[in-house]
């Protein structure tokens, strides 16, 4: 049995107790009109809605406020990593915190309105003694992820055969059935994720118990007026394409919510860095240029031909990719002492994050998963150095290798031994500490070593806009011709 609330005054223990209470005038409510009504009243204070999920406030979320208002069943349709899940998750929070049932009942009937014929008897024998428990709303919620092996049992029940000969009742008998995961969200919600992977069969199943109220397990017809919304989420490659949710399931979804990727790299960072760990014992610091870097990997990696758009690029990649350069960051902390800054250098060494986020195209795969990572990273270092550096010169700094000269930032060292590195390149520290100059005040990087980092990343930005050339033989240099082609301009 699932906890509940013990018996007190706001918790009365037997039907003749709760009589006169809310519950009773509330007899018979129905859990989509529980919830609309606790969402109007969220609406009406100016509550948040959803905490957490971000970048969905003028989208998604008034889409699925409509649906909770209209009191549909929807589904929300997106690629991965893109909070759908979270979304349903939070629809508890909808729901009262707890709920009065008659206790011992497998599917929680109302005391005043009970479904079950075991729980009718208990009313019937019991009477005002009805013995009452009361359910939490964080178990109201029941979640299936759809696989092609599901079964119309898993989902509506089984004949139990053992339970009838028990009971002493016919195989067809309600109480001969052991119920599955739908019944048992009676009076809750019901999530089914990647709805389409569910066979034809359990999709009929799925439909007939949610609108008609009826099924037929083994051959038996039961009539299962069950009390449940029903959610679903779906990768709309599968919905559209695939087209495997069946024609009368489609028509009984009230609406249907888009999801997206983040519409900003600042939307991508805040998600990122609210679902990152990066409180490491070792204090590591990101500045925000790395940051942003690191958010502009999955924007590219969204645009980039070779990567499988119907796949998507997952919000997870950029937040493993953070975590990663991170542990990159604590790890030389840890090995050579003194800061722990995250430096442009860090990204590369986390590619393994980003390899294992991509599904490529056969051009991509032609080349190689972390080829084509590398430069991924590689534009998005670009992209970022781009913004930053705007109204900023770079011509001494490209000149200086130009002119045959090169220079090597050995990654296994601690900042402060690069800095006599730095200062032979003309302009180079200028245009670091312009850069530096745009991180928000108060950090916890001293200004020296920020200067420092922000050095290895204007190096890595003019690399990567082909101003300048980089090899692992020779650190930077002069970039090829063939390599360089028509330079863009400094700004």
């Amino acid at each position: 049995m699932e906890p509940s609330a013990g018996p007190d005054a706001a918790h009365p223990a037997t039907l003749g107790a709760l009589r006169g209470t809310r519950w009773e005038r509330l007899a018979g409510r129905s859990v989509r009109d529980e919830l609309r009504a606790n969402l109007v009243a969220l609406l009406q204070r100016g509550d948040e809605l959803f905490p957490g999920v971000l970048g969905y406030q003028d989208t998604v979320v008034p889409a699925v406020v409509n649906a909770l208002l209209s009191r549909h069943n929807f589904i929300l349709l997106g690629l991965r990593g893109q909070a759908k899940t979270r979304i349903l998750r939070q629809l508890v929070t909808l729901l009262d915190p707890v709920v009065p049932y008659i206790e011992g009942t497998e599917l929680h009937d109302d005391p005043f309105a009970p479904l079950t014929l075991e729980g009718k008897e208990i009313v019937a024998e019991r009477g005002e003694e009805t013995p009452v428990a009361w359910l939490a709303r964080e178990h109201r919620y029941v979640e299936k992820l759809a696989t092609p092996d599901t079964t119309v049992a898993d989902i509506v029940g089984d004949i139990d055969p053992i339970k009838a000969a028990r009971l002493g009742t016919r195989l067809g008998d309600e109480r001969a059935v052991h119920f599955g995961l739908l019944p048992r969200a009676n009076r809750g919600v019901f999530a089914i994720n990647e709805l389409p992977d569910l066979a034809g069969k359990v999709q009929v199943a799925l439909f007939n118990a949610m609108q008609e109220g009826d099924v037929q397990i083994k051959g038996y017809p039961m009539r299962l007026p069950l009390d449940v919304l029903l959610v679903f989420s779906a990768n709309p490659e599968d919905y559209t394409a695939r087209g495997k949710i069946i024609t009368p399931l489609k028509d009984r979804i009230g609406s249907e919510v888009r999801t997206h990727y983040p519409e900003t790299v600042e939307e991508g960072m805040a998600i990122t860095g609210q679902e990152a760990w990066t409180a490491r014992e070792e204090g590591v610091v990101v500045p925000t240029f790395v940051a942003e870097a690191v958010e502009e990997v999955a924007f590219q990696a969204r645009l980039d031909p070779r990567v499988d758009k119907h796949s998507g690029v997952s919000q997870r990649l950029p937040i493993s990719l953070l975590e990663n350069v991170v542990s990159s960051a604590e790890q030389r902390a840890l090995t050579l002492g003194g800061e722990s800054v995250a430096r442009i250098s860090d990204l590369f060494a986390a590619l393994p994050a980003v390899t294992g986020k991509i599904e490529l195209e056969y051009e991509g795969e032609l080349k190689g998963a972390e080829a084509v990572a590398r430069e991924i990273v590689r534009r998005a270092v670009g992209q970022v150095y781009a913004r930053r550096s705007a109204g900023l010169d770079p011509a001494a700094v490209v000149g200086y290798f130009d002119e045959g000269n090169s220079l090597r930032l050995p990654g296994a060292q601690p900042l402060g031994a690069w800095r006599s590195r730095l200062t032979v390149v003309p302009g180079l520290l200028g245009l670091a500490a312009a850069v530096a100059a745009t991180e928000p005040s108060g950090g916890d990087v001293a200004p020296a070593d920020l200067e420092l980092v922000a050095a290895e990343f204007v190096l890595e930005g003019l690399h990567a806009r082909r101003l300048i050339g980089r090899s692992e033989e020779s650190g930077y240099a002069a970039a090829e011709p063939a390599e360089a082609g028509p330079r863009p301009r400094w700004n």
